[in-house]
């Protein structure tokens, strides 16, 4: 039953983001916050459907730590379901996004128009400054940046060094950076597409860091708040626990 439950979600998924992909390039002449609440309907009729579909609901604690205005959220990614929820859970949310996802047609031309922040993982300091500056221009407009600090999906109980994007970002924007935790992978996990599992989807959201913190600091408040969250959510759900911590030593 759960597999015939995925089968179903994949298509209706697939079809329906499709269908907003090609609808949505009719509104690229129009102001971009058109686009922007557009989008953000698609996500809420996704989760509508990962719940109906296949018994996957949504679980959010500590929103009473996400402060109004433009913030930085560094949310742990185990999940594509983690890349939506987002644009139904915040007013005016963008993310930061692998410069390589801007190639898919039809979605790259929406992603460019709708403002999100590409970032070449290849391109060095160069990409990273460009990044921060795309960054804190959205902020800037009163927008909340989501940026995933490991820079890719991780499975339940894997550990991987972040990047140093989200603390650049934070030590030039002087934005809040709240750490958000999520046990997503186990009901929705990577490369999974024929295995959703039914039952809530946890995203526990922490008190903000306090602003200034040191580069070196800032990534391990980062990594202590969401791993160990996230650990503690993920076992009490029945999945693994973390693997060792793996040290960055490019952040300083």
């Amino acid at each position: 039953m759960t597999a015939l439950r995925s089968a179903l979600f994949n298509a209706l998924f697939f079809s329906v983001t499709a269908l907003t992909c090609v609808l949505g390039l009719m509104l690229l002449p129009f102001p971009r916050r058109i686009l922007r609440r557009y989008v953000q309907g698609w996500a809420r009729l996704i989760l509508w459907l990962l719940r109906v579909v296949c018994g996957i609901g949504l679980r959010v604690t500590g929103w009473e730590h996400m402060p109004e205005g433009p913030v930085v959220v560094a949310a742990k990614h185990q999940s594509a379901y983690d890349t939506v929820v987002w644009l139904a859970l915040l007013p005016d949310p963008v993310y930061v996004l692998k410069q390589e996802l801007l190639k898919i047609p039809a979605w790259g031309r929406l992603a460019r128009h709708y403002g999100s922040v590409a970032v070449d993982r290849k391109g060095g300091a160069t990409a990273l400054k460009r990044m921060v500056r795309e960054a804190g221009a959205v902020l800037a407009e009163g927008h909340q940046i989501v940026i995933f600090p490991e820079g890719t999906r991780t499975m339940p109980g894997q550990r991987i060094p972040y990047q140093p994007g989200v603390v650049a970002l934070a030590a030039a924007s002087g934005a809040p950076v709240v750490p958000v935790a999520t046990d997503s992978g186990l009901r929705w996990g990577r490369g999974a597409m024929s295995r959703k599992l039914p039952g809530p989807i946890t995203v526990a959201v922490m008190p903000a860091l306090p602003p200034g913190l040191p580069r070196a600091r800032l990534v391990a408040a980062l990594e202590t708040a969401i791993e160990g969250e996230t650990d503690r959510l993920v076992v009490a759900a029945g999945g693994p626990s973390l693997s060792p911590p793996l040290v960055d030593k490019s952040v300083g």
